[in-house]
């Protein structure tokens, strides 16, 4: 049986630590779930199997956000690029998605 760590990894903690500071200063970006992701994220808190799985559907509904204005401007980022950094950014999109395939082979 597989083992599998349901940790973020740090880049991924580091990428949310960012977005809660963008959304701080900035005042735009992400939703409540997202702020609360990112804080477990922050807290590297074991993820269950369905968050990750909610992790995985929010990247692939939000992929779009990085044909926006600024989303790569890191002097005047865009909300959608900060939210993406609140559940963890391109590192946490591809992390959940390992996870989550992972996860269909050791079920």
């Amino acid at each position: 049986m597989d083992i599998i760590d349901f940790t973020p990894p740090e880049i991924v903690a580091r990428n949310a630590a960012q977005g809660l500071a963008w959304r701080e200063r900035y005042g735009r970006g992400g939703t409540e779930v997202g702020v609360a992701r990112a804080k477990d994220l922050v807290a590297r808190r074991d993820l269950s199997p369905e968050t990750i799985r909610r992790m995985v559907s929010y990247f692939a509904r939000h992929e779009v956000d990085k044909r926006g204005k600024n989303f790569f401007n890191d002097d005047n980022p865009s909300a959608g690029r900060i939210a993406w950094l609140l559940w963890g950014g391109d590192e946490g999109r591809e992390w959940a998605q390992g996870i989550k395939e992972r996860m269909g082979r050791s079920s």
